[in-house]
């Protein structure tokens, strides 16, 4: 079997779906890993070459399960993109423990857990791990202390993946995305908060799903063999340009 696989986590919209799309135009196969079972078989349904796949990262046992499923249904995994991921935003005094923990649990532990439960079919294929953060983790920003902290320790935890892997010839990279143009994005940015990223942002405008996830795919590809242990901002310049927006202090 000489077919490319990928295993995309939260692959039911968004920048997994359009992760996937990427990955399908260049011939791989690809298991798509949601736990929102309407939104994943809907999506899977306009697809071809896809597996679709109901399960929770942030659980051992199902993530476990999601591994072994990929390889029975295509024999190997090439490339992991960890994009599964919740977003709670709120002030530091507001946000409780189980506030915390939710965001935690699926955000780092389901990185971690992907990840190493896949390790072995990696080391086979020497294939790739990019893990999806946020600008929020290279920056600090308001209403983001779970959320902005759990995508700095996906950063931290790339690391780790990178050194401690590539001797199997894995490689694992970050993509740290700025905003982007997502139906959830525009339902909560409030017209003042749009204009204030587009002031923020040297390029002016959000970024676009596929434009993210052109990123991700070539990381994933021959063209990044030699690619290892870092995180790439797409985000058009925002993280060159200071800290916070006032939009959102206000």
């Amino acid at each position: 079997m000489t077919q490319k696989t990928a295993l995309i986590t939260g692959a039911a919209r968004g920048i997994g779906l359009a992760t996937t799309r990427r990955f399908l135009a260049d011939g791989w196969t690809v298991a798509m890993i949601d736990r929102d079972g309407g939104a994943l078989f809907a999506a899977a349904d306009a697809l071809q070459g896809v597996h679709p796949v109901l399960a929770d990262v942030s659980i051992p046992d199902q993530v476990r399960g999601l591994v072994e499923d990929t390889l029975t249904t295509f024999g190997r995994i090439d490339a992991v993109v960890n994009n599964a991921g919740v977003a709670d935003f709120g002030p530091v005094e507001d946000t409780s423990f189980d506030r915390w923990r939710r965001v935690m649990e699926t955000n780092l532990d389901g990185v971690f857990l992907v990840t190493q439960a896949a390790t072995a079919a990696l080391r086979s294929s020497r294939g790739a791990i990019v893990n999806i953060a946020s600008i929020s983790g290279l920056r600090a920003s308001t209403l983001r202390v779970a959320y902005g902290t759990s995508k700095a320790a996906v950063i931290q935890l790339t690391l780790q993946q990178a050194v401690e892997l590539g001797e199997y010839g894995i490689r694992a990279n970050c993509v740290a995305p700025g905003p982007v143009r997502t139906k959830l994005a525009m339902a909560v940015h409030s017209p003042e908060i749009i204009a204030a990223y587009h002031d923020a942002i040297p390029l002016n405008r959000y970024g676009s799903e596929d434009e993210i996830a052109e990123v991700i795919h070539f990381l994933c590809s021959p063209r990044a063999s030699y690619v290892t242990g870092q995180t790439i901002a797409v985000d058009g310049g925002f993280e060159a340009t200071g800290i916070g927006l006032p939009a959102l202090r206000s």
